[in-house]
C-alpha cells in the first residue's frame, strides 16, 4: 500500500475521472426536470444514480460493500466515491438553479441584447448614468410628408439623461416615448449605439389641438382674466358672467409664459420619460419644463364640453380660477414599486394563449410567471383584485405588476 498523500491522491485522480459523465447526466437531468415541468428532482436520488453510472455497485450502499471495506484500495476507492458523491450533487443543484433561471421562451431580442459601453457612464450620486444625443441627420420615416427643417434642428439639438443599468432596447423605447410626446410626433424610430449616440427617424405630427382632445370636447379662445402661474393642462373653473363651468386649460396667447421649455427637458411627460427608473432622492430635481402663464388680461384656449363652449362664446367677462388636483397617492405607489424594481403593464390575452378559456387559479400566473394580476377586463367591465375563479377569454385585457423580465416572458406567453 502507498503512503498516505499518494492514496489520497489516486482517490481524488480515480473521483474526477470516473465523476465527469455522471456529474454531467446528473446536471442535464435537473436542468431538464427544472426547465421543462417546473419540478426539481430530489437530490440523492440522482446522487445514487451517479454513483451507480461510476461503476460502484449498489450506488450509495457501496460505501457499506464488504467488496470496498475489505479491499486493498479502500482508502482511494473511499476518497473517489466522496468526489463523485459531491460532484454529482454539485452538478445537480447547478442544473436546477439553471433551469428556474432560464426564461422559458427565449427570443432573439433576449439573445442580442445590448448594453453600453462602460466609458460613456457618469457617476452622479452614487449612480451610474449616460447622456444621450442625436447624432447625424434626423431621418424621414417612409410613408409621411418630411421634417420641417425647423423640427429637424430641434430634435438634432435634444440630449437626455437615463439611469446606466438599462439595456440599450429600453433606452431606445424611452426616448422615443420622450420625443413623441415632446414633438407630438406622428412615428419615431430610435437606434442607439454602445456609446449612447442615438440615430433618429421622425414623422412630423398628423394633427394639432385636435389631438389634446378628449372625445366630446371643444377647444375654445376667450378673453379671461388667467391667474399668474397657471400652465398648460391645469383644471381650472371657468366664471363667465354669472355662470361657472369645469375646463382644462390648453394655452395662453397675449398674456405671455414667464418660461419657455428649455431645450433638453421638454415637458413633463418627456421629463418623467428621461427619469424613469432613477431615485429621485439621489438624483437632482429637473428644471420646470412646463411654460407658466404671466398672468392677465390674456387670451385662453379652454377643452370643455359643447354645451359650455356655446355659454363661453356669448360670455362678455371670463376669469379663471385654477383648482387643486389633490395628492396623486397612485404615482407615490408606483414610484416606490419601481425602486423595488417592479413595473406595470397590460396585456390582452390571445386566442391561443395559455390562460384562454381557464381562471386565473388554474393558468397560476403567479407561480408560473412571477406577476400578480392587479386587474382584469373580462366582457368589457374591469374587475380590480381578481380572485382565483376569475375566468379569462380570448381579448381580455389583464393589468399585471412584476420584474421586467417577467413582464416580457408573461406578455410573450399570454400574446
Amino acid at each position: 500500500m502507498a503512503s498516505l498523500p499518494v492514496e489520497v491522491l489516486y482517490g481524488l485522480y480515480l473521483g474526477v475521472l470516473t465523476g465527469l459523465v455522471p456529474a454531467l447526466i446528473a446536471w442535464l437531468l435537473g436542468f431538464g426536470f427544472r426547465y421543462f415541468t417546473g419540478i426539481s428532482i430530489p437530490g440523492l436520488a440522482v446522487v445514487g444514480l451517479g454513483v451507480a453510472i461510476a461503476g460502484l455497485n449498489g450506488g450509495l450502499l457501496a460505501l457499506a460493500d464488504p467488496s470496498l471495506t475489505g479491499s486493498a484500495n479502500q482508502l482511494r476507492l473511499t476518497i473517489a466515491l466522496l468526489v463523485v458523491l459531491m460532484g454529482t450533487l454539485y452538478a445537480h443543484a447547478q442544473g436546477d438553479r439553471m433551469g428556474a433561471a432560464l426564461p422559458k421562451r427565449l427570443t432573439l431580442r433576449e439573445l442580442t441584447k445590448r448594453t453600453l459601453s462602460s466609458d460613456v457612464v457618469e457617476l452622479v450620486g452614487g449612480r451610474g448614468q449616460v447622456r444621450i444625443s442625436v447624432v447625424g441627420d434626423v431621418g424621414d420615416v417612409e410613408g409621411y410628408p418630411p421634417l420641417p427643417a425647423a423640427l429637424r434642428d430641434s430634435i438634432r439639438a435634444e440630449t437626455w439623461t437615463f439611469p446606466a443599468d438599462l439595456p440599450l432596447v429600453e433606452l431606445e423605447a424611452r426616448v422615443e416615448t420622450a420625443l413623441a410626446t415632446e414633438y407630438d410626433l406622428a412615428d419615431v424610430s430610435v437606434t442607439l449605439d454602445e456609446r449612447g449616440r442615438a440615430t433618429v427617424a421622425a414623422a412630423p405630427p398628423t394633427s394639432g389641438l385636435s389631438k389634446h382632445l378628449e372625445p366630446g370636447e371643444r377647444a375654445v379662445s376667450v378673453e379671461a382674466l388667467v391667474p399668474t402661474g397657471a400652465a398648460r393642462g391645469d383644471d381650472v373653473a371657468v366664471l363667465a358672467d354669472d355662470d361657472r363651468f369645469d375646463a382644462r386649460l390648453l394655452g395662453v396667447v397675449d398674456g405671455g409664459w414667464t418660461s419657455t421649455p428649455p431645450a433638453d427637458g421638454g415637458t413633463d411627460a418627456a421629463d418623467g420619460a428621461a427619469t424613469d427608473g432613477g431615485d429621485a432622492d439621489r438624483l437632482p430635481e429637473p428644471e420646470p419644463s412646463v411654460p407658466t402663464a404671466a398672468g392677465g388680461q390674456a387670451r385662453a384656449t379652454l377643452a370643455v364640453d359643447r354645451q359650455t363652449a356655446t355659454s363661453l362664446l356669448g360670455a362678455e367677462e371670463v376669469r379663471l380660477v385654477v383648482r387643486s388636483r389633490g395628492s396623486r397617492r397612485e404615482f407615490e405607489l408606483v414610484r416606490l414599486l419601481r425602486r423595488t424594481g417592479r413595473r406595470f403593464r397590460r396585456v390582452t390575452v390571445g386566442d391561443r394563449s395559455p390562460p384562454v378559456a381557464t381562471t386565473l387559479g388554474a393558468a397560476s400566473v403567479r407561480d408560473s410567471y412571477g406577476v400578480a394580476v392587479l386587474a382584469v377586463r373580462h366582457e368589457g367591465s374591469w374587475i380590480v383584485a381578481p380572485g382565483e375563479t376569475q375566468s379569462l377569454s380570448a381579448g381580455d385585457d389583464l393589468v399585471v405588476v412584476g420584474s421586467r423580465p417577467d413582464l416580457d416572458r408573461f406578455s410573450e406567453a399570454v400574446a
